[in-house]
């Protein structure tokens, strides 16, 4: 992280300085924000803490509780969740707390015995270099923690404002009005109304307020989906057992006494139990609804046969029955009506698909929805950005919840399934053998990396794609090891994107030598600082050089062989009000690791340009030479810097 870029200043250098609208803010609820944010989830807080970023937009974020969680449901983060926190600077605290999920054992009935389980195998949970990241597990009140932590360290100030419902919601599709969005907010204490309420107009309301969505129910979606028709219980203990992999995350199927997911919690002692109850030996406690904590450690020995397991204190618990629902939509515009009227209110996360916990991803992609949306609303308030940007966030991310959808299903259905001695024996039940498998072979999607947008207006075509074959468009962009050349620091390159709203072209030079007068990066250097440049055309008066196009450079030769005064300008452009030159834009093989341009596919002889939006997903691939296709994909989605405010 850089900083002292306006002056030095004693005290701790991540806190930001804050905004001047701080101190007019005026006491109590505000009667006009930009955006509205219902609900303090991951959804909520990872928006919340992308529009923090944005001091200008004025951010509300409410919720119905009397204070933060304190203790969370969810706590599988994915790889690519924690590149996420990575561009929030959070990634090393995550990483540093939670457990890793390194490997992943699958236990079955015992041949010989089916009344005893047997371990069957036991595999690398996450393939090697599919992210320099590992999976963990956090409390999902530790990461709201944290997120509520960047915000408030943000030149925003930004805290959530809790005891608050959203209990009313109309939109003026006129488009006469700032502000057109009017949200009654029913003041609560302890969840019971209070009789009080306020108003708030809103240019854009969010709603991440969970499976029983009132934003949701506001604009007219509704999910639908299977009916709920498995239960499990889950809790986090602390226990004594003899079961060999209480340590690892377990896959444990039965032969006729249910199936149970071991996943360790982060600490060394705490572990949370998946437990399926069963609808025939379970019904009565279901119907009765008389599960205890208790009664679940009992289902659990129940599977463990012949280990047991003795649970000594309770952290938290449940039992949960969902099925896998969707909406056809997250906004409130009709899709007859797409591209005809901005869309003014969103839902995210929970609030727009739900499915099982087995897989861990309901929260990595309600987080994933709130990081595709949360850049495209800061881009269209700040007007760098055209207002039908807006329109890609339902078209994007409703895709992915309907794989998630379709994954989750398949996935439930194979562990809640009875097991079979082998693929070829008759019957309903699922061969252990088939779902470590299939396990397996779903690595990239649990790992959230699997995620690829189709091409429109931000994200292009690959007609190029063969000159960074390990830089798919749509997909996210995969971080790799370099050296940054000004003070040799071994650094990942992926790394340098942060949660600030600009648009990245990474420059990956040919072979030729950079200094040389006729060298195409030097051609490119010259284009990216003349008139034409997209860097002059979208950049807002006053604004650094770097705060809508940020251009970085990776060379071929080795760190030690470049000099740096010899570098085009645009590679070390001048910012802030001193006017001091930002040296952390071009960067060199990792001489201790394998070379970039190697392990991403780059065309050594030809280099190419990687064009990457803000949510860190692969936009474009260009030749060198692509000066006008640069610009023209860019001026497709930008406002030139002139226009006037239009939202």
């Amino acid at each position: 992280m850089q900083f002292y870029l306006d002056g030095y200043r004693p005290g701790d250098p991540f806190v930001e300085q804050p905004h001047p609208s701080v101190a007019d803010r005026p006491d109590g609820l505000p009667e006009e924000v930009d955006v509205l944010i219902v609900g303090c989830g991951p959804a909520g807080l990872v928006l919340a803490a992308q529009l923090a970023n944005f001091p200008d937009i004025r951010t509300m974020v409410i919720d119905r509780r009397d204070g933060p969680l304190e203790v969370g449901q969810a706590d599988g983060v994915a790889c690519r969740t924690v590149e996420m926190f990575e561009a929030f600077g959070l990634a090393d605290r995550l990483v540093a707390e939670g457990y890793w999920v390194n490997e992943v054992s699958f236990w079955r009935p015992d041949p010989e015995d089916r009344t005893r389980i047997t371990r069957t195998g036991r595999i690398q949970d996450v393939e090697e270099g599919l992210s320099e990241f590992p999976h963990v597990i956090v409390n999902q009140a530790r990461m709201l923690a944290y997120l509520r932590d960047h915000m408030e360290r943000s030149a925003g100030r930004l805290q959530p404002y809790y005891g608050l419902h959203a209990s009313g919601l109309t939109v003026d599709t006129s488009g006469e009005s700032e502000h057109p969005v009017t949200v009654t907010l029913q003041h609560l204490e302890g969840f019971q109304e209070t009789g009080r309420t306020s108003t708030v107009r809103a240019g854009y309301v969010v709603g991440c307020d969970g499976a029983r969505s009132g934003v949701r129910a506001a604009i007219g979606r509704e999910l639908v989906g299977d009916p709920m028709n498995q239960s499990w219980g889950v809790m986090d203990v602390l226990a004594v057992t003899d079961f060999p992999d209480i340590r690892l995350k377990s896959a444990i199927l039965s032969a006729n006494q249910g199936n149970l997911l071991i996943i360790p919690r982060e600490g060394g002692y705490l572990v949370r139990l998946y437990i399926e109850l069963d609808q025939v030996k379970d019904r009565e406690m279901l119907d009765n609804r008389s599960v205890t904590p208790e009664k679940l450690a009992e289902v659990a020995n129940r599977v463990l046969h012949p280990y047991t397991l003795e649970v000594k204190d309770v952290g938290w618990w449940s039992v949960y029955e969902i099925g896998q629902r969707l909406c056809d939509k997250f906004d409130d515009v009709p899709a007859e009506e797409t591209g005809t009227r901005v869309p003014r209110v969103f839902i995210a996360g929970d609030a727009c698909h739900t499915h099982s916990a087995k897989a861990g991803q309901g929260m990595n992609v309600s987080m994933a929805d709130a990081w595709n949306l949360g850049w495209k609303l800061g881009a269209v308030l700040r007007n760098t950005a055209r207002p039908e940007l807006l329109d890609t966030y339902s078209a994007e991310r409703q895709v992915v919840a309907q794989e998630l959808i379709d994954f989750d299903r398949e996935f439930a259905r194979m562990f809640s399934a009875p097991p079979k001695e082998s693929g070829e024996a008759e019957g309903n039940g699922v061969d252990p053998a088939e779902f470590q498998r299939y396990f397996a072979a779903q690595g990239r999607f649990t790992a959230g990396v699997a995620t690829r947008y189709a091409p429109s207006a931000i994200t292009a075509e690959t007609g190029f794609q063969h000159l960074a074959e390990g830089f798919p468009v749509g997909m996210r962009f995969h971080s790799a090891p370099v050296v940054r050349l000004a003070d040799a620091k071994p650094v990942q390159l992926g790394h340098v994107a942060r949660a600030d709203g600009a648009w990245r072209v990474y420059v990956f030079a040919d072979r030729s030598d950079p200094t040389s007068p006729d060298s195409r990066v030097r051609g490119l250097c010259d284009f990216l600082a003349s008139e034409k440049s997209p860097i002059t055309r979208h950049t807002p008066a006053g604004a650094d050089p770097d705060s809508v196009v940020d251009v970085r450079a990776v060379f071929q030769q080795g760190h030690r062989d470049l000099p740096v005064d010899q570098l085009p300008p645009v590679l070390q452009p001048r910012k802030g009000r001193f006017g001091l030159v930002d040296y952390e834009k071009v960067f060199c093989p990792d001489p201790a690791g394998r070379d970039i341009f190697d392990l991403r596919g780059i065309d050594r002889d030809a280099g190419c340009m990687v064009v990457v939006r803000p949510d860190q997903y692969m936009a474009h691939v260009l030749p060198l030479d692509g000066h006008e296709e640069l610009a023209d994909f860019l001026a497709g989605i930008l406002v030139d810097a002139l226009s006037e405010r239009h939202w």
